[in-house]
């Protein structure tokens, strides 16, 4: 399937993987620090397991840091 992740196209062999599954493949580093907005809305971290990145969904992994946001993974 082909998605955006913090707006750059890419390729994942699976038609369907969770949030907590896209941070593994993507190596988002510090994922327990990470915040997840998929289509546009922030995703719960309890929920990353059980949301669903699907086909053209685009996902951006944000850090919230002092003075504003990081984009980074």
């Amino acid at each position: 399937m082909k998605i955006k992740v913090n707006g750059k196209e890419q390729t994942i062999d699976r038609s369907s993987v969770s949030v907590a599954e896209l941070l593994r493949i993507c190596n988002v580093s510090q994922p327990d620090m990470v915040s997840v907005q998929l289509n546009g809305e922030f995703v719960k971290k309890e929920n990353y397991g059980a949301a669903a990145v699907k086909e053209a969904d685009e996902i951006d992994f944000l850090y919230f840091m002092g003075g504003g946001v990081i984009f980074a993974f």
